[in-house]
């Protein structure tokens, strides 16, 4: 292991480098084009195949060991955000969009695994899948890039047998700190749906309410009586969370319209949970509505991932190998899950696996501000630590799992 860790601190400047190039291009959901053909010409110069264009512009690649053996996975997510950057940075985008959740340094550290395995088939008793995915962040319309991928054939040919992934930044604060790594046995982040409600009513004119069907009033007792979903019918303890956060209606103030439309997200740590709220926002929703002489069509998106549950095995395999590494006191149990969502959760549903946290934002250096902001920013001496342990790992599990 110290080996590796040795090659993954050689490389830093290199990844830092790619991590900056990749800043430089950011691209929005599953149009990465630019990051596709830079993915695509650094596995050329590592010597390692790949299969591009996967669901549009995902890239595929396996690594061959010197043996035959299992196959082992690392997923990076590789697009961008619609946010004008302002960070002040030498290497900030220009082109409109921004790489605001990390996912440049993502792509950049699996790059950094794979140019370390790759120097080292010797060692590997089987063979490494990459999995370079663009949106994560979500599509206009549809599911994100983890499921177009998997339906594009990710996982097969060959199918992996275990599967990592992570997420730099500042998700988790809990005392971490760049040069740490958080892992989580179980549910570590929540499935992220997305649910519409259409409140149809009656239009009339603001001065004779008396003739109308208020879809406004409507709505507003729907928006309240949901919230008390969580605050009275969930056990206190069970994490979930309903937020309203769009209210459409109305054409002019002195007009009451026909209809209201209303959307928030859904956020839970188990499918239980998720599927308790969806039938309950159905049900509270329609009552509320016809009690008032209106109703409902509700569209419940089911495209957003499921909760990301970590298979405990592997968390602990993980977590030994992150020990070994940088030592204990650097590596530390997540201890509240995040209601964040990630698409990771797709492969997780099919491959057993763990999705652990790389903390990279670093305060004394000035590095604030949270993800999704136009000044995010993270500090790049600790990039060497991702290639380090998911390489590693990928060495030491395939030699125990023969």
């Amino acid at each position: 292991m110290e080996i590796m860790k040795k090659q993954a601190l050689a490389l830093q400047e290199q990844i830092v480098t790619w991590r900056r190039d990749l800043h430089q291009i950011p691209e929005t959901e599953m149009d990465t084009v630019q990051t596709e053909a830079y993915i695509c010409a650094r596995l050329d110069e590592m010597g390692i195949p790949y299969r591009k264009g996967v669901a549009g512009h995902g890239v595929v690649a396996v690594l061959e060991g010197s043996k035959p053996g299992k196959v082992f996975a690392i997923r990076a997510d590789c697009d961008g955000l619609p946010i004008k950057e302002e960070a002040d940075l030498p290497f900030a985008s220009t082109n409109g969009c921004m790489h605001a959740c990390g996912h440049d340094v993502h792509t950049a550290m699996a790059l950094g695994a794979a140019k370390i395995l790759a120097d080292n088939k010797d060692k590997l008793e089987g063979r490494v899948k990459f999995i370079f995915q663009p949106g994560e962040e979500g599509c206009k319309e549809g599911y994100g890039g983890a499921k177009r991928m998997i339906d594009d054939g990710a996982l097969e040919d060959p199918r992996p047998d275990v599967l990592i992934g992570l997420h730099t930044g500042a998700i988790w604060k809990e005392n971490f700190k760049p040069g740490d790594i958080g892992y989580h046995y179980s549910g570590i982040m929540a499935c992220m749906d997305r649910f519409e409600i259409l409140v149809k009513g009656k239009g009339s004119h603001g001065a004779y309410p008396h003739g109308s069907i208020d879809p406004i009033s409507i709505a507003c007792q729907i928006i309240s009586e949901l919230q008390t979903i969580v605050s009275r019918e969930m056990n206190p303890v069970e994490p979930a969370v309903i937020s309203i956060g769009e209210i459409h209606a109305g054409t002019a103030f002195n007009i009451i319209p026909g209809e209201c439309r209303i959307s928030g997200t859904v956020r839970a740590l188990s499918t239980e949970t998720r599927k308790f709220m969806a039938s309950r926002i159905e049900k509270i929703a329609r009552t509320v509505a016809r009690g008032m002489r209106g109703d409902i069509e509700l569209r419940y998106g089911w495209e957003g991932p499921s909760p990301v549950m970590n298979n405990a095995e592997v968390t602990e395999e993980l977590r030994k190998v992150a020990v070994e590494i940088l030592g204990e006191e650097h590596v530390k149990e997540i201890k509240n899950a995040s209601m964040g969502g990630e698409d990771i959760a797709y492969f997780l549903e099919e491959i057993p696996g763990t999705f652990f946290f790389h903390p990279s934002c670093n305060e004394e250096k000035g590095q604030i501000y949270p993800h999704h902001n136009s000044r995010f920013a993270i500090d790049e001496d600790v990039l060497w630590i991702g290639p380090a342990v998911m390489s590693t790992m990928a060495i030491e599990w395939l030699k125990k799992h023969k």
